[in-house]
């Protein structure tokens, strides 16, 4: 077992059909939580996550739950195992960083269910308001992305790693800023996403405020290790501090490349990617090659 390890969930756009069946098929425990998010839901999660289809999977309004369920499953099987007394750090990137929220005690798994399933509601219905678009820049500096984004109007979404940055706004202006982008040559590869919306921009204004107001009424703790804010990259302790960042965050740029190098200096021997794919330990590997990550997407890489 290493000294010092770090979870960290992934956030949408890594879900895929099919995604947890393996922990609810091989663990009584990630099955009970799963029949637990279905009768809380109301609706069958489970089905939504094992079987699909891909566009129900895909609704920002099922993925965000699905996410944050099967996150949350594989930390309670790791805590289970007794796997996680080297357990320094929790971060996740967008919806994960509510999931490692909820791993690190901030609150219990139905209020961290309710408000994930909130969350998601109320980003499809800005999503249906607006119409939104993003895309990712490969290569270029923070520097060209942020003239970018001042000539059309838009606002970065996600500073992921080295390379990599994520433009988020209305639709036109995103789809003028991407052919304005590969004209000029700046970026090695510019790549519009398959997204419902403008994710972390000023479109999801109406989330932000909705969201706001639904988390005053939830129950919120001090975590009990550090958790690292999304939109600051600092790590959160105070509970008004808290609703304060998962609210920002909705509308604001997700700062992971400095949350990973942030972890990192804990002196982190090793991050356990929770969910489905490898996408996490994609960024880390372009961020720092010598950092070790061990992806838990299936129940067998619990072997690992």
């Amino acid at each position: 077992m290493t000294d010092s390890i770090s979870l960290i969930f992934s956030g949408q756009g890594a879900q895929k059909v099919g995604m947890g069946r393996s922990f609810f098929e091989n663990s009584a425990l990630a099955r009970g939580l799963y029949e637990e998010a279905d009768e809380l839901l109301g609706w069958s999660l489970s089905e939504a996550s094992f079987d699909g289809p891909d566009d129900l999977l895909t609704e920002t309004r099922v993925c965000q739950p699905a996410l944050f369920v099967m996150g949350y499953a594989i930390f309670a099987i790791l805590k289970e195992q007794n796997r996680l007394d080297g357990l320094r750090a929790v971060l996740g990137l967008s919806l994960g960083e509510l999931t490692a929220l909820a791993a690190a005690g901030a609150y219990d798994f139905q209020t961290g269910l309710r408000m994930v399933a909130e969350r998601g509601r109320l980003m499809q219905k800005a999503c249906e308001q607006t119409e939104g678009s993003m895309a990712s820049l490969i290569g270029g500096t923070v520097e060209q992305a942020e003239e970018l984004c001042g000539k059309f109007e838009i606002e970065i979404a996600n500073l992921n790693c080295p390379g990599q940055t994520v433009i988020s706004g209305p639709a036109g202006q995103i789809d003028a800023a991407v052919a304005a982008a590969k004209d000029a040559g700046a970026f090695r590869m510019v790549v519009p996403l398959k997204v419902a919306g403008a994710y972390h921009s000023r479109l999801m204004e109406p989330a932000r405020e909705g969201f706001a107001q639904f988390l005053e009424g939830c129950a919120i703790e001090k975590p009990s290790i550090p958790v690292f804010s999304n939109t600051t990259a600092k790590t959160l302790g105070d509970p008004q501090a808290i609703r304060k960042a998962l609210t920002r965050q909705i509308v604001s740029p997700v700062r992971w490349e400095s949350c990973m190098r942030e972890a990192a200096a804990l002196g982190i021997d090793c991050f356990y990617e929770c969910g489905p794919g490898k996408i996490l330990s994609g960024l880390a590997r372009r961020t720092d090659r010598s950092w070790k990550v061990v992806s838990l997407g299936e129940y067998s890489d619990l072997s690992k």
